[in-house]
């Protein structure tokens, strides 16, 4: 029963919604076409209000336009609800305007009386200002933010796209947060769109209100005098505070809404509302309050001035700024506290030398010189730690196993903008970040200059140039792709976690990616490690594969092709037979992951173009393999530079550079070309799935 009247609550819950927008227009209809008493005009009147007030504290408390994303459609609503109310009520002020003040009801006669004291001169002259203030000033200025803001959103969504997809391509962010912010940036720009067409209903308004106060006050003239035998004077002060009482009535509403409109395009998106932003920022100086307490003294003790106003409030500020710089400095000695206790204790820690004192090296490192703090520290707003954090996620996700907590530590030794990318103590890679700029990257075919600090890329030796915030929306319209110095650091340890990934794999991690895998296969784990190949010769093969970055994901494969062909090579070693089993191994389980590492460097199904050997420069790096297990310099000279060519040649084209060599060379060439040539993949023929068409594009050696 309790989940029946549950369903039941919620279905109606979801129907009164439904009925929301429909109702409304029902109302706006009903009060332009139908008379309506003045005790109802009352009631709509006050709903009118407090609507509009609603709409004032909704914007006043979000944090960024979007959390008001219906703001244009209500603003709209509000504007026609206001019209209709006043064809309603101006059908009452002229059809029973001679009755009395209360013809129109309450709301209209207190507004018309008690708040301009019954004269109708004064009330005039609050509704013309009401206007002007509304129109000219609110109005205007909220229409031009609009204005500018879509036109700017919408130039720059083009740039914003590509970071998001720069941003998805180095595996910063995942597919789910990309689709999310792609929503968000798309929503961003249909809403100040829609905004800049909002406001000109808001001016419409105004210029309505107006006229319908010069007519109803020319009506009302008219039907007094003519038809209810009126005298001109009688007339003209029953009907014109009538009709000043009904323009307050909806005036009033209209400047709450108009303001509001101001405060949702104006605003500045951060993590507070706009109240915060402005008690946070207005009060955060004491020295300002100081100064500004001074200024109002001086002005109080002059003759003739206000003495007590200006005095208590100069009182009331000198007291607020001394609150502020007390707390200021018990946060200050608060922060001094912890760090003169920890050198007491690294004092006393130093008298004597202990094996405390023998730290490990740490396989993965980032140094910073004394700039870049900002970008790791959290209480200055620093991303760096959340990039790093999802970086070992995606990491772990596509290889395979998880990477080494990366020890973030400042080096004061270093430059202030530079960092430098330390394995095992050792550097495997350096750059320089400007906190505040953001790297504007040329990804080839832009000509556009930008003035900045040029440099390169140091992730993937890319042109760039850094550049000031305000031409970020330049050049990502130019085409550059545009990222803040965090994503540059992130990007570019990314891009040496993957180089450097068997390095960082170690007997730990491959304990641990056994014991992960034993939770779902554990009879396979007990039967192949150790009995049928040890730790170390299984840790030989997964860092073979990861040198040439190839994914261990599919462990369930490489343990299986490891269990069939181990056995074999331990025969052919005990009958007497020379092999190399890592080597042998490894051949095995790249034919076994064949498809994956096709599918790694083709996606999809189509067609695998590739670079080839010509036969005979095949025939001699055979013959020189075999009996040498090298190539002489100049042959070697001849292979790299013509597969240079050959790299360029499918760069060119849009195709992976992939060289498909017969099995017995490819390990070879892969080690002597991968040192020269990072961006080249050595496949064999037999690794490529039988189903999978192969066109050879190049062929390297045709030439000699």
């Amino acid at each position: 029963m309790n989940n029946f009247l549950a369903l039941l609550k919620n279905h109606s819950g979801h129907h009164a919604r439904l009925l929301a927008g429909p109702v409304l227009i029902l109302m706006v209809m009903a009060m332009m076409i139908l008379p309506l008493p003045p005790m109802l005009l009352d009631l709509l009147f006050t709903f009118n209000i407090s609507l509009a007030v609603m709409i004032l504290l909704v914007a006043m408390f979000t944090k960024k336009p979007l959390d008001f994303s219906a703001f244009p459609s209500v603003l709209l609503f509000a504007t026609l609800l206001r019209l209709a109310l006043n064809v309603a009520s101006t059908r009452v002020v002229l059809l029973h305007g001679h009755e009395g003040p209360d013809a129109a009801g309450r709301v209209i006669e207190a507004f018309g009386h008690f708040l301009v004291g019954g004269n109708f001169t004064v009330g005039l002259i609050v509704f013309i200002i009401l206007v002007i203030i509304n129109f000219i000033v609110i109005t205007k200025g909220a229409g031009r933010i609009a204005e500018v803001g879509a036109r700017f959103t919408l130039d720059a969504l083009p740039g914003k796209q590509m970071a998001i997809d720069a941003d998805l391509n180095a595996g910063l962010i995942g597919e789910e947060e990309a689709r999310s912010r792609r929503k968000e940036v798309s929503q961003e720009a249909e809403f100040y769109g829609s905004m800049d067409g909002a406001s000109k209903f808001v001016r419409g308004d105004a210029v309505a209100g107006l006229l319908v106060m010069v007519i109803n006050i020319i009506g009302g003239l008219v039907i007094g005098v003519a038809q209810h035998d009126m005298s001109f004077a009688a007339a003209g002060k029953t009907y014109t505070l009538l009709t000043i009482g009904d323009g307050l009535v909806a005036q009033i509403p209209a400047l709450i809404i108009s303001t509001a409109a101001g405060v949702v395009v104006s605003r500045v998106a951060t993590d507070e509302d706009v109240g915060q932003q402005m008690v946070s920022q207005l009060f955060r100086n004491p020295t300002v309050l100081f100064i500004t307490a001074g200024i109002l003294a001086l002005m109080g003790m002059i003759p003739g001035m206000p003495n007590f106003a200006f005095l208590s409030l100069a009182l009331l500020l000198a007291g607020l700024g001394w609150m502020l710089h007390k707390q200021q400095l018990e946060r200050v000695q608060a922060q001094q506290e912890p760090d003169e206790l920890q050198q007491n204790t690294a004092d006393a820690a130093a008298s004597e030398a202990s094996w405390d004192d023998v730290s490990m090296m740490d396989p993965l490192g980032l140094q910073v010189g004394y700039r870049l703090i900002p970008l790791v520290d959290h209480t200055q707003g620093g991303e760096l730690l959340h990039r790093i954090r999802s970086l070992r996620k995606k990491f772990a996700q596509d290889i395979g196993f998880l990477p080494p907590v990366v020890h973030i530590r400042d080096n004061l030794e270093l430059k202030p903008n530079d960092y430098r990318i330390l394995l095992y103590g050792v550097e495997v890679g350096q750059g320089t970040a400007s906190p505040g700029q953001w790297l504007a990257i040329n990804p080839g075919g832009v000509t556009l200059e930008l003035p900045g600090t040029v440099t390169t890329d140091p992730a993937f030796g890319l042109p760039a140039v850094w550049v000031d915030v305000e031409l970020r929306e330049q050049a990502q319209i130019s085409g550059y792709t545009v990222v803040d110095a965090s994503t540059v650091v992130a990007t570019h340890l990314n891009h040496l976690l993957h180089r450097h990934a068997g390095e960082l794999l170690g007997r730990q991690e491959v304990q641990q990616l056994l014991e992960h895998l034993g939770r779902e296969a554990p009879k396979m784990i007990e039967d192949l490690v150790p009995q049928v190949i040890g730790l170390g010769q299984l840790l030989k093969v997964l860092r073979g594969l990861l040198e040439e970055e190839v994914p261990i994901r599919d462990m369930r494969t490489i343990l299986e092709t490891l269990a069939e062909h181990v056995p074999r090579l331990q025969s052919q070693t005990a009958a007497g037979v020379m092999l190399n089993e890592s080597a042998e191994l490894l051949a095995a389980v790249r034919v076994a992951l064949g498809r994956a590492i096709s599918q790694q460097w083709f996606p999809g199904e189509g067609e695998m173009r590739v670079i080839g050997l010509d036969a005979r420069l095949e025939r001699v790096l055979t013959q020189a393999i075999s009996s040498s297990g090298a190539l002489e310099p100049g042959l070697a000279d001849t292979v790299l530079n013509e597969a240079a060519q050959a790299c360029t040649y499918q760069e060119q084209h849009g195709d992976p550079a992939v060289l498909v060599v017969p099995p017995m060379l490819r390990a070879s060439l892969s080690r002597f070309l991968r040192h020269h040539l990072p961006q080249l993949g050595v496949l064999s023929n037999t690794e490529i799935p039988d189903d999978r068409m192969v066109r050879v594009t190049t062929i390297i050696g045709q030439s000699a």
